[in-house]
C-alpha cells in the first residue's frame, strides 16, 4: 500500500525517509540518481513510495536527466546524489539549468556535522560543500536539524513557483539523515509571480503604437505566454525574433518570424534597424548570438521576472519585473492596435529578403545540416521534441530548423556542455506524456562525454533514437583552430564504431544511408521500447 505519512504503528521515521516522502507530496514522481554508502536513509520505505529511481551512471547524466525533465515541461527535476564526488559530479548540469533557468533541485548528503570544516579527512569530505554550490544556485542551504527540511523544500518550490527558475541544492549530513522524525511534514502553499504595474504597462503599449519600426524578441521566460504573444503578434504585425529557448513561441513558420536567428549577422544587422525592441523572458544573450552585444536601439521594453535583467548590459528605457503571461494579456486588453495599410504586406517581404540573405551566406556543413534537419522536420510528427547536445548541427538547428510549439526544442545554448543531449533526452522522457517522440541530436564528441547513460535508456525501456552527426571530432573547434591558424591539437582523437557501442548496451545501432533512410529508421525507433543509434556521416556522398 502507498502512502504519504507514518504507516500505522509508526512512532517515527528517519529523516531520510520523511524528505522522500514529503517529495513525493510535492508531486515529485521521478528522480534521478545514484545511491551511496552516505544516501542509504533516503532509500529505507522506497517500497511504499510513489517515486521512480533511475540509476545514471554518473551523477553528471543524474543532473543532466533531472535538467531534461524539467527543460521541457517547467515542472521541477530532482537529483538525489552523495556528498563530495556525489555533487561535484552533479555541479555541471547545475550548473547549465543556471544558466538556462531551469528549476533543478539537487539533493545531498553530506559528511557528518561534526566533521564541518575540521578537515578530518571523512569519506566524500568537502571542507565547505553548501558553498560549492552557493554561485551556481538560487538557494544553497544545509540542514542542522531534520526540522530544517520540510522549511527547505518549501522554500525551494516558492522559488520554483514565483521567480526566474533556477536550481537549488539541499544538503543533508548523514547524522541528520539518520535522526527520527515523529511529525508529520506537509507542503506549504508556493507564492505566484508578481503582476505588472497597470502604469507601465499603458506606457509599454504607447511605445508600441508610436514605433514606426517595432521587433519583439522572445525567450524561455515568455513560453507560458505564447498564445498571448501570437496575438499581439498579429495585431500589431509586430515582427519577432527568438532565443534558443524561446523557438516556437511564436511558431518559426509565422511569416512574421525569422527564427532563432541572432547567431546571423544578417539578422544582427536587421535587428540594429528597428526604432524598438520589445523584449520578453529573454537575457539577449551572447550565447544566442555569439556576438559580446548586438547593436540594439536604446528604446528597450525589457519585461523579466528576474530584476536584474532590466539594467544589464542592455540597460532598459522601461523595464516591467512581472510574469511574462501576466503582462503580455494586460498589455493586449489595454491594446489599441491596428493594422497599418500595407505594412504587413511590406513586412513579409522584408523578411523574406533577410532570410534569403542567410541562406545564400550558409557554410558547406551549414548546408548539409539543413539537408537532415528539414527532412526530419517534414518526416516526423509536429509535437515531436529535439532534444539537442552542443554541436554544429544544433547550432544550425537554431536558426534552421522550424518549430512551431514551445517546448519542442532543446538546446542549453547558456552554459553550453558538451555531453548533455542524451541524458537530457532521458530525462525529457519521463515528464512529458508517454509517448510523446522524442529525439536526441548530438555530435560525435559530445555523445562521448555521457556516452555511459545509453544503457540507462535501455534499461528504461525507452524507445529513444539518438542521431549522432559524426564529423571526426570536435569539428567546431577545428574550425576555430583553423580559422586562427592554429595547429589541431586534442580535437581529433578517434571515435568507437558507434554501432558495435550502441549493440553492446541492449539498443540498435546502424549508419545513415540517406535522408529517406534516417527518417524511416527514426520512425521505427520511436516504437521501440529501447533507443537507436543513427550516425550520420558529414562526408558521406549522399550529403553532398
Amino acid at each position: 500500500m502507498t502512502t504519504h505519512y507514518q504507516m500505522k504503528g509508526e512512532k517515527s521515521v528517519s529523516c531520510g525517509v520523511a524528505t522522500m516522502r514529503l517529495l513525493s507530496k510535492y508531486d515529485v514522481d521521478t528522480v534521478f540518481g545514484i545511491p551511496g554508502v552516505h544516501t542509504l536513509d533516503f532509500f529505507r520505505d522506497w517500497e511504499n513510495l510513489d517515486i521512480h529511481h533511475v540509476q545514471a551512471r554518473n551523477e553528471q547524466g543524474a543532473g543532466f536527466m533531472a535538467d531534461g525533465y524539467a527543460r521541457f515541461t517547467g515542472k521541477p527535476g530532482v537529483a538525489l546524489v552523495i556528498s563530495g564526488p556525489g555533487v561535484t559530479n552533479a555541479l555541471t548540469a547545475v550548473g547549465q539549468a543556471w544558466a538556462d533557468s531551469v528549476p533543478l533541485l539537487l539533493i545531498s548528503s553530506e559528511t557528518a556535522s561534526h566533521t564541518h570544516g575540521k578537515g578530518f579527512g571523512a569519506l566524500h569530505e568537502i571542507p565547505d560543500q553548501k558553498a560549492v554550490t552557493t554561485p551556481l544556485t538560487a538557494l544553497s542551504m544545509r540542514a542542522t536539524t531534520p526540522a530544517d527540511v520540510p522549511e527547505m523544500l518549501a522554500a525551494a518550490f516558492d522559488s520554483f513557483a514565483s521567480q526566474r527558475p533556477r536550481p537549488v541544492h539541499i544538503s543533508i549530513p548523514i547524522d541528520v539523515l539518520a535522526q527520527p522524525v515523529e511529525e508529520i511534514w506537509e507542503t506549504q502553499p508556493t507564492s505566484s509571480p508578481p503582476n505588472p504595474d497597470s502604469a507601465d504597462v499603458e506606457t509599454a503599449v504607447q511605445l508600441l503604437l508610436k514605433a514606426e519600426h517595432p521587433v519583439l524578441m522572445v525567450g524561455g521566460g515568455a513560453t507560458e505566454a505564447s498564445s498571448g504573444i501570437i496575438e499581439l503578434v498579429e495585431s500589431l504585425d509586430l515582427p519577432v525574433v527568438a532565443s534558443t529557448a524561446g523557438k516556437g513561441i511564436v511558431p518559426d513558420s509565422h511569416p512574421l518570424s525569422l527564427n532563432a536567428s541572432t547567431v546571423r549577422p544578417e539578422v544582427r544587422d536587421w535587428l540594429s534597424s528597428r526604432d524598438l525592441v520589445l523584449a520578453i523572458g529573454t537575457e539577449l544573450a551572447e550565447t544566442d548570438s555569439f556576438v559580446e552585444k548586438m547593436c540594439l536601439t536604446e528604446n528597450l521594453i525589457r519585461v523579466d521576472i528576474d530584476p536584474n535583467k532590466i539594467s544589464d548590459q542592455y540597460t532598459s528605457s522601461l523595464g516591467i519585473v512581472a510574469d511574462a503571461k501576466a503582462t503580455v494579456e494586460a498589455i493586449n486588453a489595454l491594446g489599441g492596435f491596428s493594422s497599418v495599410e500595407g505594412r504587413r504586406a511590406s513586412l513579409e517581404k522584408e523578411l523574406a529578403d533577410v532570410r534569403y540573405a542567410v541562406e545564400k551566406n550558409l557554410t558547406v556543413s551549414e548546408t548539409k545540416h539543413l539537408k537532415l534537419l528539414a527532412a526530419l522536420q517534414s518526416g516526423l510528427p509536429e509535437e515531436t521534441v529535439f532534444v539537442g547536445d552542443i554541436c554544429q548541427l544544433v547550432y544550425t538547428g537554431a536558426f534552421g530548423i522550424e518549430r512551431n510549439l514551445p517546448r519542442t526544442w532543446g538546446y542549453p545554448a547558456g552554459y553550453c556542455t558538451l555531453g548533455c543531449g542524451l541524458p537530457n533526452a532521458i530525462g525529457a522522457a519521463f515528464s512529458l506524456p508517454k509517448r510523446t517522440p522524442i529525439v536526441c541530436l548530438a555530435g560525435d564528441g559530445g555523445f562521448m562525454f555521457t556516452v555511459q547513460e545509453l544503457i540507462v535508456a535501455a534499461e528504461e525501456g525507452l524507445g529513444l533514437p539518438v542521431i549522432i552527426w559524426d564529423n571526426g571530432g570536435l569539428k567546431q573547434i577545428q574550425d576555430d583552430m583553423g580559422a586562427e591558424s592554429i595547429p589541431l591539437v586534442g580535437v581529433t582523437g578517434r571515435n568507437p564504431d558507434f554501432v558495435k557501442l550502441a549493440e553492446s548496451m541492449g539498443c540498435d545501432g546502424l549508419i545513415g544511408q540517406n535522408l529517406e533512410h534516417i527518417v524511416s529508421e527514426t520512425n521505427a525507433a520511436l516504437k521501440k521500447d529501447y533507443p537507436t543509434v543513427i550516425v550520420v556521416r558529414e562526408n558521406d556522398t549522399w550529403l553532398q
